[in-house]
C-alpha cells in the first residue's frame, strides 16, 4: 500500500509523463541504432490492461495503461480508462490523502484525454465523474464550483454516446445531487456563482437512472441508485420492484456485494413497512 508521500509523487510523476514524454522521444537523435525488442507494443499493453480490467484487476489494470502512455502520451483509450481506473481505485481509500492523489491523477487524465479527443465521449465521462469524486473532498464553495464545471460533460457524455449506461447514472446523479443542494449551498450559489447550474431535476434524475438500468439491468448499481431515488419521492412500489431485481443479481466484485446487502436491507425494511401499513388498513375495515 502506498504512503500518502509515494501517493505525492505518484501524481508529479503522472504529470511530467503526460507534459514530457513526447518532447524527449522528439530530442532523440535521428542517427541512433534501432534496439532490439522494447518490450510489449502499445496494442498488447492496451490488450492486456483491457483483460484485466474485464476480470477485476484494477490496480494492475492501472499499472498497464500508465505504461502505455509512457510510450505513446496520446493515446486516448489509456487516457480515460486510466482515469476511470484512478477515480475507482481512490474511492475505496478511507483516507483521504490517497484519494486525493488519485483524484488528482485521475483529473489529469480526463483533461488530456480531452485534449487528444474534445469531442470524445468517454473523455467526457472521465472529466465529469473525476470531478464528482474530487467534490467529496473540497469545501463548499469548490464543491459547488465542481458540480457547475460537471454540467456540460455529463450532459455531452449521453449526448454523444446515448447507449452507454454509466454516462446515463452520471447524469442522474448529477440531476439528483444538484436539485438537492441544501438551503446554504442555495444561497451561497445564488449570491456567489449566479445561481445554481441550470437544469437539474429530480424528475430528469430519475428518467436518467431508469435508462440506465435499461440499458444495463445487470449492473445492482444502476438498481440501487435507482431505488433510492425512489424512495425519495416516496415511490415505495416502484423502489420495491427495483430492489427485487438487484438482491436477483449475483455480486461478482466486493463492492457489489456491499451493494447487494444494503439492497436487500432496503428491501427488508420497505416491505416490513408495507406489511404495518397493510395491516392498519386491514384493521380500519
Amino acid at each position: 500500500m502506498l504512503r500518502p508521500g509515494q501517493m505525492f509523487v505518484r501524481v508529479v510523476l503522472v504529470s511530467l509523463l503526460l507534459a514530457g514524454r513526447e518532447a524527449s522521444a522528439q530530442q532523440a537523435p535521428s542517427t541512433s541504432r534501432p534496439t532490439e525488442a522494447t518490450g510489449p507494443t502499445i496494442a498488447e499493453l492496451m490488450a492486456q490492461a483491457r483483460a484485466l480490467q474485464s476480470q477485476y484487476h484494477e490496480s494492475e489494470a492501472l499499472a498497464k495503461y500508465e505504461l502505455a502512455l509512457s510510450k505513446a502520451p496520446a493515446t486516448y483509450d489509456a487516457l480515460w480508462q486510466a482515469a476511470v481506473l484512478s477515480v475507482r481505485i481512490g474511492a475505496r481509500y478511507t483516507d483521504e490523502t490517497r484519494k486525493s492523489a488519485y483524484f488528482s491523477a485521475a483529473r489529469l487524465y480526463s483533461s488530456r484525454a480531452l485534449v487528444v479527443r474534445p469531442d470524445g465521449a468517454e473523455g467526457h465521462y472521465a472529466e465529469g465523474l473525476t470531478l464528482a469524486n474530487q467534490a467529496t473532498l473540497l469545501t463548499a464553495r469548490g464543491r459547488l464550483l465542481a458540480y457547475r464545471a460537471m454540467r456540460p460533460h455529463v450532459f455531452r457524455a449521453v449526448e454523444l454516446c446515448p447507449e452507454w449506461a454509466e454516462a446515463w447514472q452520471l447524469l442522474g446523479r448529477w440531476h439528483y445531487r444538484v436539485d438537492h443542494y441544501n438551503p446554504l449551498e442555495r444561497v451561497f450559489s445564488r449570491l456567489f456563482l449566479g445561481g445554481t447550474p441550470s437544469g437539474a431535476s429530480t424528475y430528469r434524475a430519475i428518467d436518467a437512472l431508469q435508462r440506465a438500468h435499461e440499458l444495463d439491468p445487470q449492473r445492482i448499481q444502476y438498481a440501487y441508485d435507482l431505488a433510492r431515488v425512489y424512495l425519495n419521492r416516496s415511490q415505495q412500489t416502484r423502489a420495491v420492484a427495483v430492489l427485487q431485481e438487484a438482491v436477483a443479481l449475483t455480486p461478482v466484485t466486493a463492492d457489489e456485494l456491499e451493494l447487494s446487502r444494503r439492497c436487500r436491507r432496503m428491501l427488508e425494511q420497505l416491505n416490513r413497512k408495507l406489511r404495518r401499513q397493510i395491516s392498519r388498513h386491514v384493521r380500519t375495515l
